[in-house]
């Protein structure tokens, strides 16, 4: 996929109708809608490069790009979500997004955060492809309802429904009471440093009653098969992996926002990529943990430690 962007772009500067620049000013936009389709960095990055293509392909000039690749993006998206669902209902153990390692300014954190957490990402999985479009277009980009219609191809009552079904099913399951930036900053740290200690007690404070941990390993990685829940459960489970892990040299946690909300990455003592992880916030205590631990959603972020393999192939023998 990498190397087809550096080609396009090269045609880009030869001269079409879709200059440099304007490719330039739609993509991040093509980006995120079709990441907060797919909650796929490499699926979304092929939606986008295929969209682009496609319009570059174009003989006739473009009344109006941004509406145009907006379209584009969230079709092709919504086809390539539907068979995406046909691979994830196979998919061995629990499926997270693919995470983002993100640096969102204090506005674009109260814009965007939000419609960016790997919590609301799995919330959209529950609605259908067009449902998800329509809510998303809507909801987090703010298409007038008209553009909505006219993307996910019916009219304006349709593209209504669509998005108040998918509102009324995500805003019975999604957090009421966010932690500030600064609380939820203070409680991430004080928690990555209690599960590099080994430190039950101070665990045990920072987690709800009603905690959830999530782990992604994709049936390649040892990762819980369904969500661990319950405070002391989860404290157990994590000190006890961090006990795992030291039998292998350990590991160093690096706090980062990851889709931004608070988070770690994680590396082995050769300084390459474990696993990431995310925290939600509420209420003063970690609700709920996700760590991706499965090389293919990682690779993206830098070179992938065999670390994962290595205790797999320990837990067998």
């Amino acid at each position: 996929m990498d190397a087809a962007v550096p080609d396009l772009a090269d045609r880009l500067r030869r001269g079409t109708a879709l200059t440099a620049d304007l490719y330039g000013e739609l993509r991040p936009r093509a980006f995120a809608i079709a990441y907060r389709m797919l909650g796929s960095v490499s699926e979304a990055e092929d939606v986008v490069q295929e969209a682009f293509l496609r319009m570059h392909q174009l003989q006739e000039p473009i009344v109006s790009p941004r509406a145009y690749v907006a379209t584009l993006v969230t079709r092709l998206a919504i086809d390539h979500l539907r068979s995406a669902r046909v691979r994830r209902e196979r998919y061995v153990g629990e499926w997270l997004p693919e995470p983002v390692v993100t640096d969102l300014s204090p506005a674009e954190q109260a814009e965007q955060a939000d419609s960016l957490s790997l919590a609301f990402l799995v919330l959209l999985e529950s609605l259908t492809p067009r449902q998800r479009a329509a809510f998303l277009l809507r909801e987090v980009f703010d298409y007038p309802y008209q553009e909505v219609a006219d993307i996910v191809g019916t009219d304006v009552d349709g593209a209504r429904h669509l998005v108040s079904r998918a509102r009324a099913s995500v805003r019975e399951r999604r957090p009421r009471h966010r932690a500030s930036r600064e609380q939820r900053d203070e409680l991430a740290a004080r928690f990555f440093a209690a599960v590099e200690n080994g430190d039950l007690r101070e665990l045990e404070a920072l987690l709800a009653n009603d905690v959830a941990l999530h782990g992604d390993g994709g049936g390649t990685v040892p990762a819980p098969p369904r969500p661990i829940t319950g405070r002391e459960r989860v404290a157990r489970t994590l000190r006890a992996g961090r006990s795992v892990l030291a039998r292998f040299g350990g590991v160093r946690l690096t706090a980062v926002e990851v889709n931004g909300g608070p988070g770690a990455m994680v590396f082995d003592t050769g300084d390459l990529l474990v696993a990431v992880v995310g925290l939600d916030v509420v209420d003063g205590r970690i609700q709920a943990i996700r760590s991706i631990v499965n090389p293919d959603k990682l690779r993206h972020l830098g070179e992938v430690s065999d670390l994962g393999a290595r205790l797999r192939a320990g837990r067998r023998s």
